[in-house]
């Protein structure tokens, strides 16, 4: 193939890779977007009961509560190695939404200080969901506030858009 019939096929594949890179930016910077989990322990152990909720969604008070109670979680023993336990409290105070250089989006609202456990109890993720029918929390493929995936389907992947 000559150099001048490549060329056109080079700048096109170069310009979808720049619009691809660019659109992937911006739904990084949305309003709706978590950094999902990306430690392997973490996905583990966490994913393994529920989706691994991103660690900017609650504050680091609130990780090191939960991760402190693990024997008692929201009904369930979810007990871990000592070593496992502290590998994963680092990872997500680490990534904590007040974390340095976090700002998470989902902790406006929230008084300094409070630690809460439910992410569905924070000011802006109850405002964003009030107009949500009570009846669709109990639906069978819902079952409760608490499976992000079931209403936005990428939730897995940290984006928590109105699908």
């Amino acid at each position: 193939m000559k150099a001048t019939t490549l060329r056109p096929l080079a700048l096109g594949v170069a310009a979808l890779a720049v619009t691809v890179l660019l659109f992937g930016r911006a739904q990084a910077g949305d309003d709706d977007y978590y950094a999902p989990v990306t430690d392997a322990r973490t996905l583990q152990e966490c994913a393994s009961c529920h989706i691994a909720f991103p660690p900017s969604m609650l504050p680091a008070a609130s990780w090191k509560r939960m991760m402190g109670g693990l024997e008692n979680h929201f009904g369930d023993d979810a007990s871990l190695d000592a070593e496992t336990t502290a590998a994963i409290t680092r990872y997500l105070v680490d990534h904590a939404g007040d974390a340095p250089g976090q700002a998470s989006k989902l902790l406006r609202g929230l008084r300094a200080g409070d630690a809460p456990l439910r992410i569905t109890e924070l000011p802006k993720w109850v405002r964003e969901h009030d107009e949500v029918p009570r009846s669709d929390w109990t639906r069978k493929d819902v079952g409760s506030k608490a499976n992000c995936a079931a209403c936005h389907i990428d939730a897995e992947k940290g984006y928590f858009e109105d699908d």
